[in-house]
């Protein structure tokens, strides 16, 4: 693979702030979601966005997926969803002039591109483990044949924090899956005025295609040639250990954190703070991303206590502490 210039950096960045305005085209606001979503993507992850009803999640990754001339499909999870409606299901056939019967595998909707998950925590468990495969080893297996999903392939689901009647929380093995945990909050002011005049008015543009598949996935094999130094290698190795409570870990962890982050916290800081290294025009991460990440890499990769509950301390405040306790140097 040859390596990357600051020449070939200068030309995609141009192309990702096409990406982010025909986003903008839809979307007002939301920068951080968006960067955080585009980060996602560079780094070959699959995303969780968490937000209360109305803040556009859906029409956020529907706008992603026209800009990014990928095949997008939508799949609403509802209590009866079984796991056929997602991975797809084995008809019978018969050519009419043989009477020959035989059974053909029809795809469902988790051969995409891009997959919105739309309330994923209302399915049972049985289909929410349904994808498991899909977005770990981008493969699904049905009666003993193994097929291939597209590349590139982008899992991105949807929670409501605030209903919990009849959902069923993501059990923490498919939780990991997801290589950020991305909080969408309520507008600013000036942004919500211009949501409201925006969407009141004339039927908006249509968001223009402006990148295809195959320069997603050039980028992602750029994001792993993005320099990343021995020192910020043993900083995220102690951070991420520092996280499981036990003997010689921060005081705020013992006492907040029923279980800690896996190795696969550390792998999704460094290939996230790579990503973004590159979303910014650098060719080597720092310290100043990995901060940024830190919170949605790792919030939904820690079990917190009863005690964090009882004092209201949220996975946040737990990874705000981790980063003090833990300094580079």
């Amino acid at each position: 693979m040859t390596s990357i210039t600051e020449a070939d950096i200068q030309g995609q960045l141009a192309r990702l702030t096409e990406l982010r305005a025909a986003i903008g085209q839809a979307i007002v606001g939301q920068g951080e979601v968006v960067e955080q979503l585009l980060i996602g993507l560079l780094a070959g992850g699959h995303c969780l966005l968490e937000g209360v009803p109305g803040l556009g999640k859906t029409l956020l990754v529907r706008s992603l997926g026209e800009a990014l001339k990928l095949d997008f499909r939508r799949v609403q999870f509802t209590p009866d969803l079984m796991p056929s409606d997602i991975l797809g299901t084995e008809l019978l056939e018969e050519d009419h002039g043989t009477g020959h019967r035989s059974f053909r595998f029809q795809k469902g909707p988790v051969f995409t591109n891009l997959l919105l998950a739309d309330e994923l925590n209302r399915t049972p468990p049985k289909t929410q483990a349904a994808l498991l495969e899909a977005m770990q080893e981008k493969t699904v297996s049905y009666a003993g044949v193994t097929h291939r999903l597209p590349a590139p392939f982008f899992v991105l689901a949807t929670q409501n924090p605030l209903e919990q009647a009849g959902t069923y929380p993501l059990p923490e093995a498919q939780l990991d899956r997801f290589l950020l945990h991305i909080r969408v909050d309520y507008p600013t002011e000036q942004e919500e005025q211009d949501i409201l005049a925006q969407t009141t008015g004339a039927k908006a543009n249509a968001v223009p295609a402006v990148m295809h598949g195959d320069e997603v996935l050039a980028l992602q094999a750029w994001v792993r040639q993005v320099h990343f130094s021995d020192d910020l290698l043993r900083w995220v190795t102690r951070m991420v250990r520092a996280s499981r409570p036990g003997d010689g870990a921060p005081d705020d962890i013992r006492k907040y954190v029923k279980w800690g982050a896996g190795p696969r916290a550390g792998q999704s800081l460094i290939l996230t703070a790579k990503a973004r290294a590159l979303l910014h025009g650098r060719l080597a991460a720092t310290r100043e991303d990995i901060i940024a990440l830190a919170a949605p890499v790792m919030r939904h990769r820690l079990l917190l206590s009863f005690a964090a509950e009882a004092e209201g301390r949220s996975a946040d405040d737990v990874v705000a502490a981790l980063l003090r306790a833990v300094p580079l140097n």
